[in-house]
């Protein structure tokens, strides 16, 4: 298994069975919304947005949203930001930016 067929970089799995058949099911899919959810989060840089809110500017489900966030961030291509915000449910949320490097943020 080649270094970008694992987590983060593919859709992680708890347990062999039903777990890694669904990780193996969205695989294809959940490469496309990694990569619309991190395009979304450079191109509003310095903003910070939750998981939800991502979801809804993406038209896509928070179930699918949520572990593309969590697999960006082991890739260490977002990090959390200073101020939480709120989800849908009116919970406190953790708020996520793209992480750059030094000088590319005025690119």
């Amino acid at each position: 298994m080649g270094y970008h067929d694992r987590y983060p970089h593919r859709p992680g799995f708890k347990t062999h069975g039903t777990s890694r058949t669904a990780a193996d099911r969205i695989a294809p899919h959940a490469q496309t919304l990694r990569g619309g959810v991190h395009a979304f989060i450079r191109a509003n840089y310095p903003a910070a947005y939750t998981a939800d809110a991502i979801a809804e500017h993406l038209g896509a489900s928070i179930l699918s949203i949520r572990p593309r966030v969590t697999e960006l961030r082991h890739a260490g291509l977002i990090e959390p930001a200073e101020q939480r915000g709120r989800n849908k449910s009116g919970m406190s949320a953790m708020r996520w930016r793209a992480k750059v490097n030094v000088g590319e943020a005025s690119q």
